[in-house]
């Protein structure tokens, strides 16, 4: 993505600067300050706008996993009972979360590939209504899965609990509701559908979180949610900021707002349509049984290792696709589809692969794969010209 250069922001004056020069530079550093405050409160009100939410929303310089962590320590106690959703490294990911933070969590599993299902939620509220809250992924990229978040949210909201959302990969890539499904925190990071670097996470937090806040006993110091939302309201953050990460999400905010979140979601969803439609041309056989559109999660030929296929698109196009993560090293790989990209980078994609197989044995007919993606691409051209090219 492009970011457009801009001056550096900083939020107050240099000390290794002489202090006589401070003195000289006074009110510049002043309008320095009231430049970032004015970029922190616009990060803040365009990533409501984007995310289709009144509900507050922090950012706190850590990956996504800081943003999971805090979404457990501000609002819940040790011993609390929880409900965790695991279909995948990501859905662990949770599962470790409560236990380093002293949870009872009682844990609803579902084979890779396949998604935890609402009614199993259900079930457990039936069983133990001292539930506290609910954990889940939105889409978990480890198998290429989604969950259906919306029946799950409506399910929880029914209750006393709240519902938590790891939606890092899902914003971007599947609708989210925040409001109307009762998603209380969600949870997202820079890095993907957002298009930059990593080092930032953001959290929307609804008020039904913030009334369970108020009798959280875990500990917390850099991660204080309360404290963040105190200094937001002043345009300033409760620790050193990532000014550059912040000027950088501001572009991507931008971006996003003039072509729409709903028109981001769609080109996703294209995309991850597409590249399925492809690889069953090839012949290869797709990994989930509830296919998200952040990743799409492929099994390689009988008898290949997906290393071998890793490995050849960086050796031979200087291209890199995923591995599978954990037992499924070896068994998947994973072509994304979230954010910055378009029909032109998947086609390459289709045709590379369609090489890589060959060259390892793999009968391909040329151009069949990509074919397939063009007929996708094609049908949508007629029905609507102006809309595909998202860049």
């Amino acid at each position: 993505m492009h970011i457009r250069k801009q001056r550096l922001l900083t939020p107050g004056p240099t000390p290794l600067l002489p202090q006589a020069l401070h003195a000289m530079m006074g009110s510049d550093i002043h309008h320095r300050t009231e430049d970032f405050r004015s970029l922190y409160k616009q990060v803040l009100s365009d990533l409501q706008i984007v995310l289709g939410t009144s509900h507050d929303v922090l950012v706190v310089v850590a990956s996504g996993s800081g943003g999971l962590e805090a979404a457990t320590q501000n609002f819940f106690s040790p011993g609390d009972e929880t409900l965790v959703c695991s279909a995948g490294k990501f859905g662990e990911r949770w599962v470790e979360i409560m236990k380093a933070w002293g949870m009872k969590a009682t844990v609803l599993t579902a084979p890779y590939g396949s998604a935890v299902q609402p009614a199993a939620v259900e079930q457990a509220f039936a069983q133990n209504p001292n539930i506290k809250g609910v954990f889940v992924q939105a889409s978990e990229t480890s198998t290429g899965s989604q969950h259906d978040v919306k029946a799950m949210g409506l399910a929880v909201k029914k209750t006393a609990a709240i519902f938590v959302v790891d939606a890092i990969t899902g914003i971007g890539t599947m609708p989210l509701d925040i409001e109307g499904w009762g998603l209380d925190i969600v949870v997202g990071g820079s890095q993907k559908a957002f298009m930059i670097p990593p080092g930032l996470a953001f959290l929307a937090i609804s008020p039904k979180a913030w009334e369970l806040a108020e009798t959280s006993k875990a500990p917390r110091f850099y991660f204080d949610l309360k404290k963040e939302k105190k200094s937001a309201a002043n345009g300033e953050s409760a620790w050193t900021p990532n000014t550059s990460l912040l000027l950088a999400l501001a572009e991507a905010l931008k971006y996003i707002k003039s072509i729409g979140m709903d028109k981001l979601i769609e080109n996703a969803q294209i995309l991850a349509h597409a590249t399925r439609e492809a690889m069953q041309v090839l012949g290869l056989e797709l990994f989930s049984s509830a296919p998200g559109s952040s990743v799409t999660s492929v099994r390689p030929p009988a008898g290949m290792d997906s290393g071998v296929i890793i490995k050849e698109y960086r050796k031979r196009f200087n291209a890199i696709i995923t591995n599978g993560q954990g037992s499924m090293k070896g068994q998947i790989f994973r072509l994304a589809h979230l954010g910055y990209f378009d029909f032109h980078d998947l086609f390459a994609v289709v045709a590379e692969l369609e090489i890589i197989l060959s060259a390892n044995g793999f009968p391909v007919k040329f151009g069949s794969g990509v074919a397939a993606v063009q007929n996708v691409y094609a049908e949508l051209a007629v029905a609507q010209p102006a809309e595909l090219a998202v860049k």
